[in-house]
C-alpha cells in the first residue's frame, strides 16, 4: 500500500530553468564569460550547485580550481536573490499533488538545491502546507544520488521504502530512488529524456502529471 510520495524539485515539481539560467549567466558575466543556453542549463544541473558551476565553466574550457570556487561562491549569492525568478509549476502538477494529499498520502520534497532556496521555491509556488517536509542540501549529508538523504527522509516520515513513490526527471533521481528501494517514477516533462531514465529501470515512466493520480493503486 502506498502511504507516501516524495518529489524531486527542479524539472519535476517546478520549471526552474529561468532562475537557474539567469543566476548563472549573471555570475558568468561578472567573470567575463559568455552565457549558457537553456538546454545547457538542463544538462548541467541536477547534482548540486557546485557541480552546476563546474559544468558551466567547463563549457568554456575553464577548470582552474580557484576560479571554480570563486564562481561557485558568487553564484550562491546571486542565486539567493533570484531563486524564484520566472519559476512556475508544470501544468497539472499542483492538481496532481493535491489529489494525493486528499487521499491521505504523505508528501515530501527532496532536492539537491540549497535548503533555503528549496524552501523558497516550494513555498512560492505551492505554499507551506501541502508538503510535510521540504528538504534540500544539508551540511554533512551527501547529495543525491547517494541515498542517505532519502533514507533519512523516509525515517522522518515513519515510512518504509516499499510504501513510497519517488518522482524525478533525471538519471540522478532514478539512481537515488531505485537504490533506496522506493517505487521510482520517471517523468518526461522535465530536464532529461526517456533514454536517461530508462537506463535505471524505474518502476514507471510517465509523460503527463495527469497520470500521477492513478499511480498509487498500481503498487
Amino acid at each position: 500500500m502506498i502511504l507516501g510520495a516524495i518529489f524531486d524539485l527542479d524539472g519535476t515539481l517546478l520549471n526552474t530553468v529561468p532562475a537557474l539560467q539567469k543566476s548563472m549567466n549573471l555570475t558568468l558575466k561578472e567573470f567575463g564569460l559568455p552565457e549558457i543556453t537553456e538546454e545547457e542549463v538542463k544538462r548541467f544541473v541536477g547534482n548540486g550547485s557546485r557541480n552546476y558551476a563546474i559544468r558551466s565553466l567547463h563549457r568554456f574550457g575553464k577548470d582552474d580550481p580557484h576560479l571554480i570556487e570563486a564562481v561557485y561562491r558568487r553564484y550562491l549569492e546571486i542565486f539567493d536573490l533570484n531563486s524564484t525568478s520566472g519559476i512556475h509549476p508544470y501544468d497539472g502538477m499542483p492538481e496532481a499533488v493535491e489529489s494525493l494529499k486528499s487521499r491521505g498520502i504523505h508528501l515530501a520534497v527532496l532536492s539537491n538545491k540549497p535548503q533555503k532556496q528549496t524552501e523558497d521555491n516550494i513555498f512560492a509556488c505551492y505554499g507551506d502546507r501541502l508538503f510535510e517536509t521540504v528538504r534540500g542540501e544539508m551540511p554533512g549529508i551527501p547529495l543525491k544520488p547517494d541515498p542517505t538523504s532519502l533514507n533519512r527522509l523516509l525515517s522522518d516520515l515513519g515510512l518504509l521504502p516499499e510504501e513510497c513513490l519517488y518522482f524525478g526527471d533525471t538519471g540522478t533521481d532514478m539512481e537515488t530512488g531505485t537504490t533506496a528501494g522506493l517505487h521510482t517514477i520517471g517523468v518526461l516533462w522535465g530536464f532529461r529524456g526517456r533514454e536517461e531514465l530508462e537506463a535505471w529501470k524505474p518502476a514507471m515512466i510517465i509523460e503527463d502529471p495527469s497520470e500521477i493520480a492513478g499511480i498509487p493503486g498500481k503498487f
